[in-house]
């Protein structure tokens, strides 16, 4: 009974370990390199998915946090990315909406300027 369990167990390592050098073979050709590159890639782009749909979450809820701090803070409604698109005629005028146009204020020029005299040692080179 004895050698009948070693048969049995010597049997189920050879199978085992015969698996797992055919596998190693495998990952070692180059369709098995590829596919693991391909795997990796898989995860990669999964894994930045994931971060960029974390990061556009915790962007609206911060978006939602400071429109209503400064609603609270100023009485005023916050337009809509459609509002703020949107042609200012064709809307009604909202307590956002400016009164009249900005003045525009030409620059001056200043004077030009001069270059400042440069004091040098006598005799310091040219």
């Amino acid at each position: 009974m004895k050698r009948l369990f070693w048969l049995g167990v010597g049997l189920a390592a050879g199978a085992y370990l015969t698996r797992r050098a055919a596998e190693a073979a495998q990952n070692l050709t180059p369709a098995g390199i590829g596919a693991n590159l391909a795997d990796g890639l898989r995860e990669l782009g999964a894994g930045l998915g994931a971060f960029g749909a974390e990061v556009r979450a915790g962007m609206q809820a911060r978006e939602e946090e400071l429109t209503a701090l400064l609603e609270r803070r100023t009485g005023a409604s916050v337009p809509t990315l459609g509002e703020a698109l949107s042609d200012p005629a064709a809307t009604p005028a909202h307590a956002w909406a400016p009164q009249s146009a900005p003045q525009t204020v030409a620059p001056q020029n200043p004077a030009p300027r001069t270059p400042a005299p440069q004091n040098r040692a006598p005799g310091a080179g040219a």
